[in-house]
């Protein structure tokens, strides 16, 4: 049932989730793969972050970048299942206007800087395809510090602005959100006052995000196919470097079009049912942190050859260990031989003549 509204006088300062009412019946199924989907995000991006930590020649800016995707991917889950896990399990889904607030800005705030992260993931293979010559000038040091702090600067700014608008409407009807987590327009929904700012403000987080940094990145992409397409002299070659260039495209489609649709839903009035768009606002998180590691991990071919180098020296670590074990048994029991012998000497010589 729904909380009763309060009185105008009045504003809600705990509020409640509802996470697939259509599914209660099933909401340990729905724990259930939540709960993998977690720790298939945290083993393969911590697994990703392992790798390019210990192979040094993946010390460059774009593994720099995939690890930077790793934590933020990582970090995104935790800012969402755990509160979901723990509504499916035993029903706590109360949450204070504060963390409601502070929920939304990490999760907003991470899946901007993800998006700016994917921009410059792009514009750096740009360069070192396209301006192969040029890469160590444009991608210096001090320029990769540089858009760095521009992704930060960019998603702090513009979040902390969203949140505080949210932060400061009055809500005094319902305090039940109808989302898994606690989404802007979800929140703002239960709002008694007028929220056409709030309304702008979404739109204009997509026209900053989605409307920038899309057609950089397709741009990117394309000038990347049409260098490597004229370059690869086999078909194979080229087969691969479009299957490539496509499974990015395709999970930043994921991430760009399923986010913005479950994003703009209540700002524009777009008709969808409320557990599909739940699900949508669920999925374009999830998923691009799900896949990125096998996308970035096991299709790069350089991390594919670092961790099977990470392999053989553990394996090559395991074999000698064996074999030292081995010698150093065989010198014991070549010890413990010479020493028989040597006491069978001593009792030898001490034996006394017959008399």
């Amino acid at each position: 049932m729904l909380d009763a509204p309060l009185t105008r006088n009045l504003s809600h300062s705990s509020f409640r989730f509802r996470c697939f009412p259509e599914l209660q019946d099933r909401r340990w199924i729905l724990a259930l793969l939540f709960f993998l989907c977690f720790l298939s995000v945290l083993l393969g991006n911590s697994a990703l972050l392992y790798v390019i930590r210990r192979v040094a020649r993946l010390h460059s800016p774009m593994y720099v970048l995939v690890c930077l995707l790793c934590v933020v991917d990582a970090l995104l889950a935790f800012a969402i299942l755990p509160n979901m896990l723990l509504n499916l399990l035993f029903d706590w889904s109360h949450i204070s206007l504060t963390g409601c607030l502070i929920q939304m800005f990490s999760t907003y705030f991470l899946s901007s800087l993800e998006s700016t992260l994917l921009l410059v993931m792009a514009l750096d293979r740009y360069v070192a395809i396209c301006q192969p010559l040029r890469y160590a000038d444009i991608m210096s040091s001090s320029a990769f510090l540089k858009l760095l702090v521009f992704a930060l600067l960019r998603s702090v700014s513009i979040m902390s602005a969203l949140v505080v608008l949210a932060g400061s409407l009055w809500f005094c009807g319902s305090n039940v959100i109808q989302h898994c987590y606690c989404d802007h327009m979800a929140l703002v929904r239960l709002a008694c006052v007028s929220t056409q700012r709030n309304q702008a403000a979404g739109l204009a987080v997509i026209v900053c995000f989605v409307g920038v940094d899309i057609p950089v990145i397709f741009f990117s992409y394309v000038k990347i196919v049409k260098v490597v397409v004229r370059a690869a002299a086999a078909s194979e070659e080229r087969m691969k470097a479009l299957h490539t260039c496509s499974t990015h495209l395709m999970v930043m489609l994921c991430f760009y079009l399923v986010g913005t649709i479950a994003f703009l839903s209540g700002s524009i009035n777009i008709p969808i049912a409320t557990g599909i768009n739940t699900l949508m606002g669920v999925a374009y998180i999830l998923i691009p942190a799900t896949v990125n590691p096998i996308i970035y991990g096991v299709g790069t071919k350089e991390i594919r050859r670092g961790l099977q180098r990470m392999f053989q020296i553990s394996a090559l670590k395991v074999s000698s260990g064996k074999r030292l074990t081995d010698s150093d048994n065989i010198r014991s029991g070549a010890h413990k031989s010479d020493s028989s012998k040597v006491t069978q000497c001593k009792v030898f010589m001490n034996r006394k003549p017959p008399s």
